[in-house]
């Protein structure tokens, strides 16, 4: 049977593993201030460096909240700071981002967004950010004509696809792999 020292020596390792996983996020670098990352053991399973990888995300849902960022747009921070961190070589990688369906008005200018809102856009210096890291954001087409938005209406360096399915289904064609969330 175990005395409790004997039990704290065992458990030691295990919690001191456990409170490496548990440290704090940390943002950047590719994406600064966007993308929070934990890290996780160098052993974790990977990208392979000097492999060329073509990612991209469906992005269609948006916060509730008009005044917070898009979870599901700093995905794509957070893919490309986690790599980063992980020592991934940025050459490595190409994204593109296809928003669609209510995620439309989180690439809104700030003009645009303050007229809807009335205020600036919570995910102006994300989009910054993902483009200035080479990050494709596609808007649909149907989805911005339905919604009423011209194409002056999204941040400068958002592209308009004829659809979302298109823009997805040439994405594929050029060797990019749909990420399943």
């Amino acid at each position: 049977m175990f005395n409790i020292s004997q039990l704290a020596k065992a458990l030691f390792p295990v919690l001191l593993a456990n409170a490496a996983l548990a440290s704090p996020p940390k943002k950047g670098p590719v994406v600064v201030n966007y993308g929070p990352v934990f890290e996780v053991p160098a052993t974790a399973y990977n990208l392979k460096a000097g492999v060329r990888y073509r990612v991209s995300m469906d992005v269609a849902a948006t916060a509730a909240d008009q005044t917070a960022v898009n979870r599901n747009l700093e995905s794509a921070a957070r893919f490309l700071n986690m790599q980063a961190q992980a020592g991934t070589p940025m050459a490595d990688l190409e994204l593109a981002v296809v928003v669609h369906g209510p995620a439309a008005r989180d690439l809104l200018t700030d003009d645009a967004y303050f007229a809807q809102f009335g205020l600036p856009n919570p995910n102006s210096g994300l989009l910054t950010g993902l483009q200035a890291a080479g990050v494709a954001v596609y808007i649909c087409g149907q989805t911005a004509a339905y919604q009423g938005f011209q194409p002056a209406d999204f941040h400068a360096g958002v592209t308009m696809a004829l659809s979302a399915i298109t823009a997805h289904a040439r994405l594929q064609a050029e060797g990019f792999t749909l990420t399943p969330f």
